[in-house]
């Protein structure tokens, strides 16, 4: 299944006007933003600090948004909700895990991308 991708630039290709360099930049900030939505997401899971987890979904969501990771978005947005509500407390490491599960392969893909600037 080489052609299913986890990632669609046809978004972020509108965005920066498919300029290489602005791209680029895009994926960088992407990638640090990374570090900061796993670490995030692993410790308010660890810790139950839930309405600090559904806050970094959300902001997560907009970044995966941009690199067509509009599923994974969707995800993200029921995990905020739920986490408003403090509702089916148990399924929310499962997004956390889908959320590390896809962000890895699309890191993969960006980087990959990014080769090719």
């Amino acid at each position: 299944m080489a052609n299913s991708r986890y990632t669609n630039l046809d978004y972020l290709k509108e965005i920066t006007g498919g300029e290489p360099e602005v791209t680029k930049e895009f994926i960088e900030m992407f990638f640090d933003q990374l570090i900061e939505f796993r670490t995030g997401m692993t410790s308010y899971l660890a810790d139950k600090k839930w309405k600090e987890l559904g806050e970094l979904a959300h902001k997560a969501k907009s970044s995966i948004m941009t690199f067509g990771m509009n599923d994974l978005g969707h995800r993200l947005k029921e995990l905020q909700l739920k986490t408003q509500k403090l509702e089916d407390i148990e399924s929310y490491a499962e997004y956390v895990e889908e959320f590390m599960n896809v962000v890895a392969h699309a890191e993969e893909e960006l980087k990959e991308e990014m080769s090719k600037l």
